[in-house]
């Protein structure tokens, strides 16, 4: 049988060669170089480099998590990251990747090589600052979502979209790691700091009424269709340098609320204060990036919720959706669920499966303790009033509350 036409999981020497075949520049290149080097949990990812210097990108989606055999997904998840790229760039060009080539039958795609750019996670992690980091992602989420929903899109078109890109397995992921486990650890592979076992057992697994708020959220979630989301937004699946930003992994997209993506975005923001705030030793660097990261959780609140307002005026289409005060309702329930959205990122992060390197290389016991139970407390708080929670200033509002919680929690310990 001729070479990729049957799935496998593909090697460094496979990858060149599928180059090769898939890409009609580089068919005759013989020196091509490969390495693998991706670093996430699902897929594999590898850099193919060519004698001249030009370089692409191959990602291969596999059957098993790579962080745990236990769970296993459909790999058709590469069909869906890069027809979402695709689409995306119609909607928000230059905002993601340039796809080249994907296949459904080895489940890989070839896209850009995003030469320059670092992974916003490792580069916030340096303590990097991005002044235009708000106004990019705020544009993004807003040309990207607000197109695809009903007040946007005609009804029928809408369905068929929603039904190209049900994402069962990757939002039954979501529902467990995100909705279910951080409240209850039934899979007993949460990662809880043993300094806050206790505290974890009793502000997470041990509250009644955070449960039901989770529960409402978990249904909404769900059951509420209202765009296409990219559904795993956060700083590890961003691209960025001085000047660019590169969305990329949209492969749990799917239709659900549009909060979801934004929230992702603000909590991981948190993430870097916390960071910040925990490791900057000089304290003219560490007011510095505490400044212009408070300015992004303001401004992605803040400018969202401008920019959405702005574009339905431009943008509606559906009859009923134009009536007085339609706008305001939808838009204040779409920053609703922004805000529990923060809250679930934030604590699924903490203390679930999948935690983030902002908390977990916190060196010193006692501030990553604090950053910890920092971004639990603003959790419970973003969770439980979410209806209130409404401006970027509320949210610093949150934070900042959390913190001395949080400090004076850890004499108490």
């Amino acid at each position: 049988m001729p070479m990729f036409e049957q799935y496998f999981l593909m090697q460094e020497a496979d990858v060149c060669a599928y180059v090769r075949q898939k890409l009609p520049e580089y068919r005759d290149m013989e020196n091509l170089a490969c390495a693998e080097i991706g670093d996430g949990n699902l897929n594999y990812v590898f850099k193919v480099t060519a004698p001249d210097g030009r370089a692409v990108i191959v990602k291969q989606a596999g059957h098993q998590l790579r962080i745990s055999e236990d769970i296993t997904l459909s790999p058709d998840r590469n069909r869906i990251e890069a027809e979402i790229l695709l689409l995306q760039d119609k909607l928000a060009p230059g905002f993601v990747p340039k796809i080249y080539s994907y296949d459904t039958t080895m489940c890989a795609s070839i896209m850009e090589y995003l030469d320059g750019y670092d992974l916003m996670r490792t580069a916030l992690m340096r303590h990097e600052i991005f002044p235009q980091f708000a106004g990019w992602i705020t544009t993004f989420m807003v040309d990207s979502l607000l197109p695809t929903t009903d007040v946007v899109m005609e009804h029928k078109a809408k369905k068929l979209l929603q039904r190209q890109y049900v994402n069962p397995e990757l939002c039954g992921l979501t529902e467990d790691l995100v909705f279910t486990e951080p409240y209850n650890d039934r899979a007993g592979r949460n990662n809880v700091f043993p300094p806050l076992a206790g505290f974890v057992r009793r502000e997470l697994y041990g509250d009644g009424a955070l449960h039901a708020e989770v529960a409402k959220l978990k249904f909404g979630f769900m059951n509420n269709a209202q765009a296409l989301l990219h559904g795993d937004l956060h700083t590890g699946s961003i691209f960025i340098k001085q000047g660019s930003l590169k969305v990329f992994d949209p492969e749990f997209a799917f239709y659900g609320p549009m909060g979801y993506d934004i929230g992702n975005v603000i909590a991981n923001m948190m993430f870097a204060w916390c960071n910040g705030e925990a490791t900057i030793a000089d304290a003219k660097e560490r007011a510095a990036y505490r400044q212009w990261t408070e300015s992004v959780i303001t401004d992605v609140a803040d400018l969202t919720r401008d920019k959405m307002t702005a574009r339905f005026g431009q943008w509606v289409t559906e009859e009923m959706a134009k009536a007085p005060g339609f706008s305001e309702w939808y838009i204040a329930d779409v920053m609703a669920d922004t805000a529990g959205t923060v809250g679930l990122e934030l604590n699924r992060r903490t203390v679930g499966m999948a935690n983030v390197i902002d908390l977990t290389q916190i060196a010193d016991q006692k501030a990553r303790a604090i950053a910890e139970a920092t971004c639990i407390l603003a959790a419970k708080q973003c969770i439980m009033n979410r209806a209130e929670v409404r401006t970027g200033a509320d949210y610093l509002r949150i934070l900042h509350a959390a913190k001395i919680e949080a400090t004076v929690l850890w004499e108490e310990l």
